[in-house]
């Protein structure tokens, strides 16, 4: 997900939260589609717009908490322009992921789940993309790229800076 226009100040990260939920009509069952949306618009939950879902629902923010912690997908760290995910699945791993992702944090200069400085790039692992057949799989924002070496992880990271 690459996120841009962001808002830099809770002021317009309240406005963008408002600008959210005025498409909901506040029922409980709408959690997980508001956090989406949030998240989408913001690149992230953070706290300040948790605690305006959790009025908005009228639920206390443990249990709002307690639901996008349950999601991977959910993020309450701001995340890179780019993400990249390297699958950890048996297929993927047998063909050599450990030393993609090992690759990858050398390149990055991070580890897995940590976001470079300059906020362009997070790294993450994932259990399974359901791309056996592809394997090694890396996915960059939502393009997949299958078959992967770390020579072809050198080439990638490259050709995007």
């Amino acid at each position: 997900m690459s996120v841009s226009g962001s808002p830099n100040t809770k002021q317009e990260m309240a406005a963008a939260v408002d600008v959210v939920l005025k498409s909901f009509k506040g029922d409980k069952a709408e959690l997980i589609p508001i956090l989406q949306q949030v998240q989408l618009k913001l690149g992230y939950l953070p706290q300040e717009a948790m605690r305006k879902i959790a009025g908005f629902l009228r639920v206390p923010e443990s249990t709002l908490f307690g639901v996008a912690t349950f999601y991977a997908q959910f993020k309450f760290v701001p995340v890179g322009r780019n993400i990249v995910k390297v699958c950890r699945g048996t297929g993927c791993y047998v063909k050599g992921a450990p030393r993609i992702l090992e690759e990858m944090e050398k390149l990055l200069g991070i580890k897995d789940g940590s976001t470079t400085k300059d906020m362009e790039y997070s790294l993450e692992t994932v259990a399974c993309f359901g791309s056996c057949a592809l394997a090694p799989v890396v996915v960059v924002n939502d393009r997949v790229y299958g078959r992967m070496t770390p020579e072809k992880a050198r080439e990638l990271i490259k050709g995007k800076e």
